[in-house]
């Protein structure tokens, strides 16, 4: 099992879930493309989340915290699809994106080309906030159109029946929903009883 951890937007627990995941799937974990914050990367998250997780090293770092397309401008480096290489591990592994689908690596490439490249299922990490509904649809369309596999939605933290109802009913039968209960302060303790609640509702 391997999955790629996207988001209908920056800020919408893409890490926490990605932990969370982790934990329950006991599985490595992978960011490919770090933009800033280097001395706390989500890498470093997830390690001091979980337990002994084996963190593979990022393809790229960047100083610049923003779009990996600027951060990657500002060092004089262009980023590469062909440098992306799945790490090798022979147990399951969690990838998690940076920002949403769209978000341009380079110029010309963006962050679904990366999933379509390494030809990876995708888990889509929703929030509540106005305007998700339309942020939901429009990432769900990309990856349809795309042909990316969509093997789970997940509703991150607390959401109206309505909301939750709109986003559940465009998805394909094959897609499995998971919910995660808010998760105010991250800590492995908060995380592995997020993985047990998974465990409970027969992930």
């Amino acid at each position: 099992m391997k999955l790629f951890i996207t988001g209908i937007g920056t800020e919408v627990g893409k890490t926490i879930c990605s932990a969370v995941l982790t934990e329950y799937f006991k599985a490595d974990y992978w960011k490919p493309v770090q933009s800033g914050d280097l001395d706390h990367t989500d890498s470093h998250k997830i390690e001091s989340w979980t337990e002994n997780t084996v963190c593979h090293p990022e393809t790229y770092r960047l100083k610049l915290a923003a779009s990996p397309h600027q951060s990657a401008r500002e060092e004089q480096i262009k980023i590469n699809l062909d440098d992306f290489q799945l790490p090798k591990t022979e147990n399951k592994l969690i990838v998690e994106g940076a920002g949403g689908l769209m978000v341009p690596l380079s110029d010309e490439t963006f962050m679904i080309d990366l999933i379509e490249k390494l030809k990876l299922p995708a888990a889509l990490v929703v929030r509540n906030y106005l305007g998700c509904i339309n942020h939901s649809l429009l990432s769900i369309m990309a990856l349809n159109q795309r042909k990316i596999k969509l093997e789970y939605l997940i509703f991150n933290g607390s959401f109206p029946p309505d909301t939750e109802r709109v986003i559940s009913s465009f998805i394909k039968r094959e897609t499995r929903i998971i919910r995660i209960s808010e998760i105010e302060y991250p800590s492995k303790d908060s995380i592995k009883a997020a993985a047990i609640q998974l465990t409970k509702t027969n992930l």
